[in-house]
């Protein structure tokens, strides 16, 4: 595609990155962002930059924020951009998600589970009511909500960690047996997706996908478009222990955490032709940070993906082609921010054929 040279072209964009620049601080009267007030008062914001830029940095998932003003996209393309950069030092063995320590665990499934419902911080039970008196919280007020919480934490020892929901059912045989020897986990940083997948690919791409894409082709599931009708069997939000193996020793130890969510959902099964059992089927959503709807979506695309796989494509949210292609939000926002891009010899193009065709369509 070719483009017409602009004469000033350098100084005017020069110009305009000044200019987004002072419309971040523009206001004086107020304090500047730190990156600890992003990631700590803004952590819903944080958390899905976070897990879409595909890197687990909460620093500078808070710079980026700040630098795009609050641009999700563009500060997920920070993270992005500035993963390609590192250098890759080792890789981790299957972590067990058994041992997330968590801050929030629900089942829709049960009523009671063992361990307990844990609800966590949520905003599920509220009235969607305005609290105006945050427009003018003091810093008096703000500490004083911080220190009434840290009194009424109960000092009895809490477990480590809680059982699977999912394992009972599996014990029963109404879930399908975990693999003993999965197959090696697909790169997709390294390596192009070409259909077919396999699902490894197709867990990988969803986990830094862009939340509002996985929402609106998972609710296109849930109305009717799609067969999954999910159940949550367990959602967990916590810190994951991440274990890496000693340089010296080679024993696993604790290099540091992530803060995660996980779904699991269980599904309608389906009577099989053959002799096996019929099971449920089953559908898994991770990402970084704390989102709960995020990871709710990707489970139930995972399992519509499975049925697409497995009894034929009948709805776009069964097929892994049309999913994956279209849930990355930095190439969305790449392909529809290049239109804004000088498009002037292929509408001039344009222009003269439909000026000759109706001149043509004048002499008939």
């Amino acid at each position: 595609m070719g483009y017409v040279a602009i004469k000033g072209g350098e100084n005017a964009i020069s110009e305009a990155t000044a200019l987004l620049e002072f419309l971040r601080v523009n206001n004086q009267a107020d304090p500047p962002l730190s990156i600890n007030s992003i990631q700590h008062q803004l952590h819903a914001l944080h958390s899905r930059v976070l897990s879409e830029g595909g890197i687990y940095h909460p620093e500078l998932a808070g710079l980026a924020i700040k630098q795009s003003a609050g641009d999700t996209l563009e500060a997920a393309f920070y993270l992005r951009a500035y993963r390609s950069t590192c250098p890759r030092i080792g890789i981790t063995p299957v972590q067990k998600t058994e041992q997330m320590r968590l801050i929030r665990r629900i089942s829709a499934a049960f009523k009671e589970i063992p361990g307990g419902q844990m609800l966590g911080p949520t905003s599920d039970y509220l009235q969607r009511l305005f609290k105006f008196d945050l427009l003018k919280e003091s810093p008096e007020r703000f500490r004083e909500i911080a220190k009434n919480w840290l009194e009424n934490i109960p000092e009895e020892q809490l477990p480590d960690s809680f059982p699977k929901v999912l394992d009972s059912l599996r014990a029963e045989g109404l879930l399908p047996s975990v693999e003993t020897k999965p197959s090696q986990p697909f790169d997709i940083t390294r390596e192009p997706l070409v259909f077919p997948v396999p699902r490894s690919a197709a867990l990988s791409t969803m986990s830094r996908a862009e939340t509002g894409s996985l929402l609106a082709i998972a609710y296109s599931n849930m109305r009717g478009y799609g067969n999954i009708h999910p159940t949550v069997a367990e959602l967990r939000v916590g810190y994951l222990p991440v274990m890496l193996p000693h340089p010296i020793s080679g024993e696993l130890m604790e290099a540091g955490n992530v803060l995660m969510t996980e779904c699991e959902i269980v599904a309608m099964y389906r009577a099989s032709d053959d002799d096996t059992k019929p099971t449920f089927g089953l559908g898994y959503g991770a990402c970084f940070g704390h989102n709960e709807v995020k990871a709710i979506s990707m489970a139930i695309l995972d399992r519509a993906l499975q049925k697409g796989e497995q009894q034929g494509v009948e709805n776009p949210s069964e097929d892994s082609e049309f999913v994956l292609l279209h849930i990355d939000g930095i190439e969305s926002m790449g392909f529809a921010s290049h239109y804004k891009m000088p498009h002037y010899v292929t509408f001039q193009s344009d222009l003269d054929r439909l000026r000759t065709t109706q001149q043509q369509g004048e002499k008939s």
